[in-house]
């Protein structure tokens, strides 16, 4: 009785894969490639014990433990625990975004399109589809262990020994293991794709700023996080194995779970209950504007509500910044040559520069949710009426490009209410607002790439989250890995003055905005000239 239930998982699972080899290959080469490359860099800066101890100082710091983890005592620093301090936090956060993504589109979206229906219509047991997922996403983590821990071998480092490259891989493999079930059990409580990843996206940012409050003042409620358990492997040190083991067992019940959940749900419902709306809808809903809002808000909400906490992390352990970090040349060097910027200012920088990347995300997310719209065809309902697609395109534009705004604004405030309760002289608000806003001609930059994919580009619409990543990736490793500047110049913001390190430079916010105008244009043409 229990088999019929699963019947017919391994074609689905070949189905499955066919659908997002893709999408698969590339998370997969991308992981594991700038994982090796950022340890090649590694190897060339970091030569000496020298660099290696003051690395290992600079890592005490409150500050970098909020950001990057648990740090390691000064006297276990080595190549492998300067690696793991920089990459491993945020390699598990991309595994874990590369599980939630992939689990939803293969679970809530394909209900919510109607292909579930048409899979379980054929000879397939209730749960195969559940399973076949599930299956995949643990094939393509232990992948990513397997490319990730054979690459670390050969690295030519005594440190970089069999059981430490294990470790680390496996930390990532079952941290991505870990939410791959959140984002199972989220598609079978919430009703859409939309409910489903923001339930994902709102567990993992709850569980990295829980994290970074418990690693600066509480370790026990670091424990309550599996990003805290992710930091506590002591990879190429003391190496634990006992996080890797909870996060698969974690992940296990989580698994469970949802197959209890799926097999009492009915199709194309979710367990959440549905909110009773009003009898008549308000003038504002009725205009294009406010039903894309009413459709964004909880999109957009959640995100504040993100931002403004990790926001309010950071600044919350800057008071002791500069006592840290004033002696080490090293640290001077990466942050900043400014001479006339305090050291706490430039490091508020590097943080507003990474938050902000981060930032630009619900502002695309509601621009691609265009091209959802399109495929299941409601946007139908709007042009079988006499309504203009600049209409439609420019209500999501709008209310995406506000919400770049509104973000920024909350992570200067954020910022700037914890740091002035923790800082004898703190940073003034409208410094750290005009440090914020200042980013905003960049994001204008992604927002427009976004239209123009889809406007004229839908099915390479995906593609936005590749440059995301790369502008990322120019920000927090580009320094370090020595891009040639041709390289960074293609990040829109790296040409984002460094307030208040720099002087304001118009030119460059001027440029920046009319290349994100001049995309959005060819966006809105090619809107208006290509078939829906």
């Amino acid at each position: 009785m229990v088999a019929q239930l699963f019947k017919g998982t391994t074609r689905i699972i070949r189905l499955l894969f066919q659908r997002n080899r893709l999408k698969i290959s590339l998370w997969v080469i991308g992981l594991v490639s700038i994982s090796m490359v950022s340890l090649t860099a590694y190897t060339t800066i970091y030569t000496g014990q020298k660099e290696i101890v003051e690395f290992g100082l600079t890592m005490q710091n409150p500050a970098m433990v909020a950001m990057l983890g648990k740090a390691y005592e000064i006297e276990s620093f080595n190549l492998g625990t300067i690696f793991a301090s920089e990459l491993l936090l945020f390699s598990a956060i991309a595994v874990s975004i590369m599980n939630i993504l992939l689990v939803t589109s293969s679970t809530r979206m394909d209900e919510e399109e109607g292909r579930l229906e048409l899979i379980r219509a054929l000879p397939v047991g209730r749960l195969s589809y559940l399973s076949a997922a599930a299956i995949l996403m643990a094939i393509v983590n232990i992948l990513v262990f397997i490319l990730l821990s054979t690459g670390l071998e050969l690295v030519d480092q005594e440190v970089f020994y069999l059981e430490s490259s294990l470790l680390y891989s496996a930390a990532l493999a079952s941290t991505g293991l870990f939410f791959a079930g959140v984002a199972t059990v989220a598609a079978q409580v919430a009703q859409t794709t939309r409910g489903a990843i923001a339930i994902s996206f709102g567990a993992l940012i709850t569980a990295y700023i829980v994290r970074a409050i418990g690693d600066v003042s509480n370790e026990t409620l670091s424990l309550f996080s599996p990003l805290g358990w992710t930091v506590r492997t002591n990879v190429f040190a003391g190496n634990e194995w006992w996080p890797v083991i909870a996060l698969v067992c974690g992940a296990a019940v989580l698994l469970v779970g949802a197959f209890y959940l799926d097999h009492k749900r009915d199709i194309n419902a979710g367990l959440l209950p549905d909110r009773k709306g009003k009898i008549h809808a308000s003038s504002f809903l009725k205009s294009q504007l406010g039903l894309t809002w009413r459709l964004e808000k909880g999109t957009i909400i959640s995100w504040a509500i993100g931002i403004f906490l990790m926001s309010i992390a950071y600044g919350a352990i800057l008071g002791d910044l500069e006592t840290y970090f004033s002696d080490f040349e090293l640290v001077q060097g990466i942050l900043s040559d400014s001479t006339t910027a305090s050291m706490t200012e430039q490091f508020v920088t590097l943080l507003i520069g990474i938050v902000s990347v981060f930032a630009a995300i619900p502002g695309i997310s509601i621009l691609l949710k265009l091209k959802k719209e399109e495929r299941q065809g409601r946007t139908d309902n709007f042009y079988s009426r006499a309504v203009s697609r600049n209409k439609i395109l420019g209500s999501r534009y709008a209310i995406a490009f506000f919400t770049a705004i509104v973000m920024q604004l909350l992570i200067g405030l954020g910022l700037y209410a914890s740091a002035s309760q923790v800082m004898e002289k703190s940073i003034d608000l409208g410094t750290i607002l005009m440090a914020s806003l200042v980013y905003i001609p960049a994001i204008w930059v992604v927002l427009g790439l976004t239209t123009l994919l889809v406007g004229a580009f839908p099915k390479g619409a995906i593609l936005v989250w590749s440059y995301v990543f790369f502008t990322f990736l120019v920000l927090y490793l580009g320094n370090l890995l020595e891009f040639p500047a041709w390289l960074n110049n293609l990040s829109a913001f790296y040409h984002i003055p460094q307030l208040p390190n720099e002087e304001l430079a118009w030119f460059p916010l001027s440029t920046l905005s009319i290349v994100g105008i001049v995309l959005s244009d060819v966006g809105f043409i090619g809107y208006n000239k290509r078939d829906i």
